[in-house]
């Protein structure tokens, strides 16, 4: 991974963790600074610069280091959080939301990871009677960088002593290498989010292709990890039905597809502000051709009709490929 900055907080130039992360990457030049908030939320950035200079921020997070997700967030009446350990994605993808959130498309990651597992255990002991499930990949991709920023080590430790919190890594990534290091436990779960191959092509730029994400998934399936899919963002085309169908039988004949632990589906989203940044990325980008509306969360999507008509159809296909219909929920809906 090459970057052409990289900003460190100066408590954390010496730290093993930091010379971890340097022995790993290749950069041009270490700049110390004070704290990495001030320095990454002050420079604003074209998203699209990512292609050619990417910087990268070493720090700690501070403030609120768990949050609670948004409702519809995840599988219904649980209690879902998510946790923050980096800031953006190596990926470039445009229908993403960070293009419209950070305003700077620069990696973060957050080292204090110990302080973030202990804020995981203090809300686990918060809600003692609540099925709680944590997110990562909220803001980044779960296991992109996980050989570099080694963090999982800490993470498998502290789930592990709760069997009955659940731990997601949302990823596209199809790297597995730190993962395989670990022993699967049946609470840890490895989500992909899986599209077309199509889609894909069209609107996941420097992504693993979809046969390569099946290929992981089914190393994964096979090492004994558990393993779950998000069809989501649903992106339409005219012929949507067909390029599902083709997805899902891939997926039928080449993983243990009745075997994921859930499915989610949800169709592409934006924010106002993420809607202009794409607009302002992408003006050519046959996303912003289709029809979209201010739906009933403020957010631009397709209108109802055409979101349950997308979203049942492919549910349907699914519940045909054998896969139980209490796997299946809707996202953001």
């Amino acid at each position: 991974m090459n970057f052409e900055k990289v900003f460190i907080e100066r408590p954390l130039i010496s730290k093993k963790n930091t010379q971890k992360v340097l022995d790993s990457i290749k950069y041009q030049e270490i700049i110390e600074i004070e704290n990495v908030d001030k320095y990454f939320g002050r420079f604003k950035k074209p998203y699209l610069q990512k292609r050619t200079s990417l910087n990268l921020y070493l720090g700690e997070k501070k403030g609120q280091l768990v949050k609670q997700a948004p409702e519809a967030y995840g599988i219904s009446n649980e209690l879902h959080f998510y946790f923050i350990h980096a800031y953006n994605c190596i990926y470039e993808c445009e229908y993403c939301y960070l293009q419209g959130y950070f305003h700077n498309p620069d990696i973060v990651l957050f080292l204090n990871h110990d302080e973030i597992a202990l804020e995981i255990e203090r809300t686990i002991a918060a809600n003692p009677s609540q099925k709680i499930w944590f997110h990562a990949g909220e803001f980044s991709d779960s296991l992109a960088l996980s050989h570099i920023t080694g963090e999982l080590d800490l993470y498998w430790e502290t789930i592990e002593k709760y069997p009955d919190v659940k731990l997601e890594l949302r990823t596209k990534s199809v790297n597995l290498k730190a993962l395989l290091e670990k022993k699967p436990l049946k609470n840890v779960i490895v989500t992909y989010s899986i599209s077309p191959a199509e889609s894909i092509k069209a609107y996941e730029h420097k992504t693993p292709q979809l046969e390569a994400r099946i290929r992981a998934i089914k190393k994964l399936q096979d090492y004994g990890f558990s393993v779950a899919l998000h069809f989501d963002p649903i992106v339409w085309s005219s012929d949507i039905i067909e390029r599902y169908q083709r997805l899902i039988d891939k997926l039928n004949s080449s993983i243990h597809f009745n075997d994921i632990m859930y499915l989610s589906l949800g169709v592409v989203r934006f924010t106002k502000d993420v809607y202009n940044q794409v607009q302002q990325n992408y003006p050519h980008s046959d996303l912003l051709a289709q029809n979209f509306v201010r739906s009933f969360d403020d957010k631009i999507r397709y209108n109802k009709p055409s979101r349950l008509w997308i979203l049942n159809n492919i549910k349907s296909m699914c519940l045909n490929a054998g896969v139980d219909e209490e796997k299946i929920y809707l996202c953001m809906e």
